[in-house]
This record gives C-alpha cells, structure tokens and sequence, in this order.
C-alpha cells in the first residue's frame, strides 16, 4: 500500500476497493470508536452496541463497492445508525454470520478490536452528564435517533430524513418533540451539544 503516512479516508478506501484488507482495517481503526458511540447511544447496552458496530462494519465492507466518495465517516454512521434500529428489532442475538466466525475463513475482512471504548471512556469523549444519556433511553427510539444524529453527531436534516426514510418535516416534528421532553425533564433549555440553534437552522 506504500509508505504513505496516515492516508486519508478517500485512499484508504481506494485502496480496499483495491482488495486491501489492511486499508480497511485502518478505517475500521479510525471509526470504531465513533461508530459505537453512536451504536452506544441509540441502544443504551454495551453487548447490543458492539453487535450494531460489528455489523456496521460488515455491512460497509459488503458495500464498499457502492460508495461512491464523499465523507466515508458520515457513510459508515448512516449505515450504524441503520444498523442499530435493526438491532432493537431483534428479539435474540443473531446466530448467524460474526466476526469471530469470519476471522477463521481465508477471505476474512478485518476486525475489530477487543479494547473498544465502553460507556465511561464514550462518556468523557463526548462531555454528556449522566442524566443526559438516561433521559435519552427513555425517548422513543424515533426521536432519540434523531436527537443524536443532529445534536450530538451534526447530521443535516435532510442526511436524516434518508437514513430514517421520513420526511424533513416529520425529522423537524421529531426533534423538537425530543428536545422539548429534554427541556421539561432536565430544565434544559439548548440541545444536547449545548449550543442554541434553531430548527430551521439545520436546512429545509
């Protein structure tokens, strides 16, 4: 792959188009700890966020072919975002396809590594109080998703509105719905990543 120092994303992810396995390994490096931070917080259970971020990686890797460049991060959190909402639908763990299960085939894409940050490390990354990821597992998942999207990882409305297959008008119902419930529990009055904006101000 050369000695090229920290390649970004857009070469890294050339290069796993390419058959590089180690190109990919280092994106699943760079990303992991975001893609379960927000695995984390739309599940609220470390074992439901690792499957969501493990299947996450899987999915990308089955896609990669797909991507057709842009921001590779925004990408991956779409698809864990989507990721997690099929992991609440489950009603028992999955037994079919794992990492542990294809890291023992020749054709084994990566995986991830056992020292993935758990909720206090994801707690100090991202500066949110207690009381504010508790609030956030009592929200239906339709407006939690939403909230953390938006507030705590800066997606567009509209970026929103594919993921969740919903109109940006249902998006804006949503979060507002959420943070009102946010400000009457916690007497909160910004979003959750502390900076005041209006609805509008995420795009039509």
């Amino acid at each position: 792959m050369g000695a090229a120092l920290d390649p970004p994303d857009e070469q890294l992810v050339l290069y796993a188009k390419d058959g590089s396995l180690d190109a990919f390994n280092r994106l699943v490096d760079r990303h992991q700890g975001a893609v379960y931070g927000l695995c984390y917080r739309l599940l609220g259970q470390r074992e439901a966020a690792e499957d969501a971020s493990q299947e996450a990686f899987l999915s990308a890797y089955r896609a990669l072919d797909r991507f057709q460049g842009g921001n590779f991060k925004g990408w991956l959190l779409r698809i864990a975002a989507n990721e997690s909402r099929d992991e609440l639908r489950r009603s028992r763990r999955r037994p079919a396809t794992s990492l542990d299960e294809l890291s023992d085939r020749p054709d084994a894409p990566f995986e991830i590594a056992d020292e993935a940050p758990g909720a206090p490390a994801l707690a100090e990354r991202v500066e949110m109080n207690a009381s504010v990821e508790a609030f956030l597992l009592r929200l239906p998942f339709e407006q939690r998703q939403v909230l953390v999207l938006v507030d705590i990882f800066d997606f567009q409305y509209d970026e929103v509105a594919r993921i969740t297959k919903t109109s940006i008008g249902t998006i804006k119902s949503r979060i507002h719905r959420g943070r009102e419930r946010l400000r009457q529990a916690l007497g909160d009055p910004q979003e959750l990543s502390g900076r005041p904006r209006s609805l509008d101000e995420r795009g039509s």
